[in-house]
């Protein structure tokens, strides 16, 4: 399965249901995660799942995720999307703050990864929930 953090419209989670059997989708904003999940269930998305969280914790229930992408730039890698990453699965992340990042990370191993810089972006700020 797929993990899609920073649901949003659900464009994302659309074009990922279309590759992988399921994808779990998090959304900070509790009204967008509302109004997203129905617009793809009307749509006829069924193997996608929304819910409302905190993208950082990601949604260990599901894990472990074949990919995971991130629409949200964290300062660093949070640790919570490595240990819900497969062995053999790739993180696709944008990192950093003034200056992004798009990193693609593999893990080797329970206790390896590589991590890959793609180019520079420019994403939203992930927000971390007090």
């Amino acid at each position: 399965g797929a993990l899609d953090i920073g649901t949003g419209s659900g464009y994302q989670a659309a074009i990922l249901s279309e590759l992988v059997n399921e994808v779990y989708s998090v959304e900070i904003s509790v009204d967008l995660a509302s109004s997203t999940e129905e617009r793809l269930s009307r749509l006829g998305y069924k193997n996608v799942r929304v819910k409302h969280g905190n993208g950082y914790q990601g949604w260990e229930e599901h894990a472990p995720y074949n990919i995971i992408i991130v629409a949200a730039s964290p300062p660093k890698i949070p640790n919570a999307l490595v240990e819900q990453l497969a062995v053999g699965g790739r993180l696709i992340i944008p990192v950093g703050t003034a200056v992004q990042r798009l990193d693609v990370i593999t893990k080797i191993s329970d206790t390896q990864i590589t991590r890959e810089p793609y180019c520079n972006v420019s994403f939203v700020k992930m927000i971390e929930e007090q």
